[in-house]
């Protein structure tokens, strides 16, 4: 066969090389009763075992992982969910065969939706359902990969991406999918190359043996030519001697070749994602997400809950600085019971700090957990999704008022600093009118809102660039104005981590870069070969 070129959408970075899996969907058969109330407590039963099953795989997880199992627990605890199901039932309809109609209406719902973070979720209810089917069966369904293989589906459920062995390598190829889905999340977190958005795999004839995958530039070969796939391990063989030497150098310094000291923080979810990990490999945290508290609680947390998590993290820095972003909900992160469903455009609704100033009752209490904290350590508090000075003003008032509530009642306490994210082009433009004690660069949205693009949406891809000249300028402006006052600025969205933009983000005057730990050493390596 001639060697099939397919471009997709870049999920996950890396190299990988390896025979084809296709991924299969195996469908369990059983023998239904004729009782409506027996198949009903029968769908009840397998609902309550996939929950208690996913609760007790929580229990060995952390971080992301413990995050998007805690997702479909709630989708299961949810009645809404199940109810379709259960009036199937009633009219004669087997339990099986009821709950996977409803599902697969639900499934096709988030797959049409306009949001790209309902649409992302697809994968998470096809999961959802081919548990609780499994457990109806008692047949296992999910699909079995063996190491290194190169993964081909239409798209790929968490369970069947936890299920394989990455640490032999492979990688994941698919035909739909999207780089927002847990599972693509799982695989940047292990380090996993994975390509989504192919379009149609369809073979004629015999399917692909062999493919080759560059979750660098979203591009997979199947059944490549000798002299391609050569080439190809020529550059996997360099890769991986760049990773060895980057790995090697993670817990030395961050210098350019020049000389010119760069600090490297660490974004985290939670104190989960700092497990195994040597505070001596960064500078400090530059982001922690607390969104984190507010999924995985039952409603919302209380203050001594968060003064516990931000414990802990200060306590692992040994006394590096931690800096803590305020809830940054709405938008593609919903929290049931904070944030609304009815917003048109979530991403220009009631998000990060304008959320937290409508619902001051929620901010409060967090902004009470953080001052306790402070006491503790080198704690800093940044303010997300700032447009307008007097968001900064508004929320720095309720971080006095709270500081003296707690002094007054003689609890420990700390006023920590109070910063806020760029991520509006107004910020930007304007960051001289804001009094922050620091500054810190989204990317992500500061890219988005600037070149009016999706970085999810395949159309519009390639204008969602941070290297734009608009987007380089803006950061650079940003940067001149916390020279001028004599603040730090921060890097800490997606392009602190992409070491082809290093030397564009250095060229700005940035030396302060926020990356999640498994990006720290190839960042280290990638300043390293930088001359400012």
């Amino acid at each position: 066969m001639a060697e099939i070129h397919l471009n997709g959408l870049i999920a996950s970075p890396g190299l990988a090389i390896g025979p084809v899996t296709m991924l299969t969907t195996t469908v369990a058969r059983r023998t239904a009763s004729d009782n409506p109330t027996q198949e009903a407590t029968a769908l009840r039963v397998a609902i309550e075992s996939a929950r208690t099953e996913i609760a007790e795989q929580i229990k060995t997880s952390r971080g992301e992982v413990a995050d998007i199992l805690e997702f479909q627990v709630a989708m299961l605890e949810d009645d809404a969910l199940a109810d379709p199901a259960y009036g199937v039932i009633s009219q004669g309809v087997a339990a099986d065969h009821a709950w996977r109609l409803a599902l697969n209406v639900e499934i096709d719902g988030y797959r049409a939706a306009e949001d790209e973070y309902f649409r992302a979720r697809a994968a998470d209810i096809v999961d959802i359902r081919d548990r609780v089917l499994a457990h109806l069966s008692g047949v296992d369904t999910v699909a079995r990969i063996a190491g290194g293989s190169i993964v081909t589906a239409d798209d790929i459920t968490p369970s069947a991406f936890l299920a394989a062995d990455w640490s032999q390598g492979g990688a994941i190829a698919l035909a739909a999918g999207s780089p927002s889905s847990h599972a693509a999340m799982l695989a940047r977190g292990r380090g996993t190359p994975m390509v989504v958005g192919l379009g149609p795999l369809s073979w004629s004839g015999q399917p692909p043996s062999l493919a080759l995958v560059d979750g660098d530039a979203g591009t997979v070969i199947f059944d490549p030519e000798p002299e391609t796939r050569r080439l190809f391990e020529l550059r996997m063989a360099a890769a991986n001697a760049a990773r060895i030497a980057a790995d090697a150098g993670r817990f030395a310094p961050a210098c350019t070749a020049d000389g010119r000291r760069i600090a490297v923080l660490l974004n985290i979810a939670g104190p989960d994602d700092l497990a195994g990990l040597d505070p001596a490999i960064c500078d400090g945290i530059g982001l922690v997400r607390t969104e984190f508290l507010f999924e995985v609680s039952q409603g919302l947390p209380e203050e001594d809950a968060q003064y516990a998590v931000y414990r802990r993290i200060l306590d692992w820095t040994q006394g590096k600085p931690v800096t803590i972003r305020t809830l940054d909900a709405g938008g593609d992160k919903p929290i049931a019971g904070l944030t609304t469903d009815s917003e048109r455009n979530p991403f220009l609704g009631l998000r990060g700090i304008r959320l937290s100033l409508a619902r001051p009752e929620v901010f409060r209490v967090q902004l009470r957990a953080l001052c306790r904290a402070a006491a503790h350590g080198t704690l800093k508090v940044m303010l997300p999704m700032i447009a307008v000075p007097s968001e900064l003003e508004r929320a720095g008032d309720m971080l006095d008022a709270e500081f003296a509530a707690l002094r007054t009642q003689g609890i420990a306490c700390a006023r920590p600093p109070l910063g806020i994210m760029v991520e509006v082009p107004a910020a930007a433009l304007c960051a001289e009118d804001f009094g922050a004690a620091f500054y810190s660069i989204g990317s992500n949205d500061l890219t988005q809102y600037t070149m009016a693009a999706g970085r999810d949406i395949g159309a519009v891809a390639d204008l969602n660039d941070t290297a734009n000249a608009a987007v380089l300028a803006l950061i650079a402006r940003t940067v001149e104005v916390g020279r001028k006052r004599g603040v730090e600025v921060s890097l800490c969205g997606d392009a602190a981590a992409d070491t082809r933009l290093t030397t564009a983000l250095l060229a700005t005057g940035l030396t302060t870069f926020s990356v999640s730990p498994i990006a720290v050493a190839r960042l280290k390596a990638a300043v390293a070969g930088v001359t400012t």
